[in-house]
């Protein structure tokens, strides 16, 4: 009989974010592996549930066979404690955490609070918690009561492509041809920090470069608004372009034309547009959140600088995001480095097929045990 794994999560499997694509890649990968993965969808108001997806998802629950393997996403776990803890007494239960719910940018004090309660009690229903970054694991472990042994962390693979060609060494501020291409992927939420980017961008001396904005702009719509006032206020409309949702493939064409990744997150739990930049020698300009200070530094003990792939600075510093920009923007020779370090640090990232072998392998632990 073939391996068998439930995995339930809120609303669209498709939709197009960081979290929703690692599970999707290693569904792929499981099921590749021969595992058979049922994906059952909840209701879209995780995590803040109506009384109504509550119920419906008590009863996607109870029509799970006793001792079935099943996996939730922690967009929906966390606000479901009650029913995790009830059902983890005949199912065998995986929590699947991005980063904690009460971690999330912009909540009130009193709203943390009562997620951190919340997913604190429904990972103790869990006999496995796997995480897709070691940060994020250690934050369950020391914020959370969830022990060492019970936790994993598998972080996202990336797909084996060739490196986008060298681009030609553009001169700064008086260069002619086409602007510098920015490219920012991320939902416009507080979380990922447009609002920092497009004011450090504002104040550049280099005016050669176009910004392009990759991410939703109906998930939060209230702070998407805000940031196209503030572009429209900072006068960079002719330079800023949000283009929300893409395709997976025009996302990878856009890696593949751009010079530069930009993101100023305040909180990641991993960072996969980081990783996807990288994949295809992009250079990148980001904070030290998630695994980025790990993705770009140099790894060379006697000289850091050497082979990093990468500008790092503090989430919302302004200051030195600003500095960082200028630097890469007006040094052609800043960004041929750091291509080339982004180039060397592509054929270090671990596979999604590699993070499809250490899931399977959590899951047969959970299964045999």
């Amino acid at each position: 009989m073939k391996a068998s794994l439930r995995l339930l999560l809120p609303g669209d499997p498709l939709t197009a974010t960081g979290g929703y694509r690692y599970d999707r890649r290693i569904v792929a990968a499981l099921r590749e592996l021969g595992w058979q993965v049922e994906v059952i969808s909840l209701d879209h108001s995780f995590p803040s549930p109506t009384p109504a997806a509550l119920c419906a998802t008590r009863a996607r629950l109870a029509a799970i066979p006793d001792g079935e393997l099943t996996m939730i996403d922690g967009l929906a776990l966390g606000a479901m404690p009650d029913e995790a803890l009830a059902e983890s007494k005949r199912l065998a239960l995986i929590a699947l955490i991005h980063h904690p719910l009460a971690a999330e940018t912009g909540l009130a004090e009193a709203r943390a609070r009562v997620l951190r309660d919340s997913e604190t009690r429904a990972l103790r229903a869990a006999r496995a918690v796997i995480t897709t970054s070691t940060a994020t694991a250690a934050t369950l472990r020391a914020d959370y009561a969830v022990p060492a042994e019970r936790l994993h962390a598998i972080e996202p693979g990336v797909d084996r492509v060739a490196a986008r060609p060298q681009r030609r060494a553009t001169p700064s501020a008086a260069a002619a041809g086409p602007p510098l291409h920015l490219l920012c992927v991320g939902t416009l939420t507080p979380r990922k920090g447009h609002e920092l980017l497009l004011r450090a961008l504002a104040a550049q001396r280099c005016t050669h470069w176009h910004l392009h904005c990759i991410g939703s702009l109906e998930r939060d719509r209230a702070e998407a608004q805000r940031l196209l006032s503030l572009r429209d206020k900072l006068g960079l409309v002719p330079r800023v372009s949000f283009h929300g949702e893409v395709t997976e493939t025009r996302l990878q064409e856009s890696m593949r034309s751009a010079d530069l990744f930009v993101l100023a997150s305040w909180y990641e739990g991993y960072g996969m547009a980081v990783a996807e930049a990288l994949a295809v020698g992009l250079p990148v300009v980001t904070t030290t959140v998630g695994a980025a200070t790990a993705l770009l530094e140099g790894n060379d003990p006697e000289d850091p600088q050497r082979n990093r792939a990468g500008l790092l600075v503090a989430p919302g510093d302004l200051g030195a995001l600003t500095q960082a920009l200028d630097a890469i923007l007006n040094d052609p020779g800043l960004r041929d480095e750091l291509a080339a370090g982004a180039r060397q640090r592509a054929a270090q990232l671990p596979t999604w097929q590699s993070a499809g072998l250490r899931f399977a392998r959590v899951l047969e632990t959970v299964r045999s045990a």
